[in-house]
């Protein structure tokens, strides 16, 4: 049975394919550990069919609602990533090539929602925060900001005994 992000692989014919899926809040609901909340995203494949492989090339742009990881807040994150995957067909094996899977020559459908999912993963910033405004300004929520800061362990004594002692034996020598 095919899927909502799935290719019917069993069916196609040889050449180029193009499919589209929109990623919305309902495919993040799915991957509720991701903690993208909500988003507005295109994936365009292009699937190059051969007897013994697919080759997919997958564009996925958009937004993602994810929180900062400054203020909590949640904001819209621009992505767009392009990825290459390689499905051949066969007996299925311990690969370790992350951009290769192999199915078995029965299977009907590509179920490609974790693909998805990852690429969308692997194009956001490691950190997130909210963009700044036109004069350089942080858009972060600023209660939250102020609420943070008064909870700031100021260290009175910066200086770390261990690496005083290091010190010490640098200068000796």
């Amino acid at each position: 049975m095919s899927g909502l992000y799935s290719i019917p692989i069993s069916g196609l014919k040889e050449g180029r394919h193009y499919f589209e899926y929109n990623i919305d809040k309902a495919f993040f609901e799915q991957f509720e550990e991701s903690g993208a909340m909500d988003g507005d995203l295109n994936a365009a494949v292009e699937a190059d069919k051969r007897t013994s492989h697919i080759s997919l090339t997958v564009r996925i742009s958009g937004t993602i609602k994810i929180p900062c990881d400054r203020c909590l807040g949640i904001f819209e994150q621009p992505v767009d990533c392009t990825n290459r995957l390689l499905v051949k067909f066969g007996k299925v094996d311990d690969e370790d090539d992350p951009d290769m899977i192999v199915v078995p020559a029965g299977e009907h459908d590509l179920d490609l929602k974790q693909f998805f999912y990852e690429y969308m993963l692997l194009a956001l910033p490691i950190r997130k925060i909210h963009p700044d405004d036109m004069d350089g300004n942080s858009t972060c929520d600023q209660e939250m900001i102020e609420k943070l800061k008064e909870h700031i362990v100021e260290d009175e004594n910066s200086s770390d005994p261990r690496w005083e002692e290091l010190r010490k034996l640098m200068n000796n020598n």
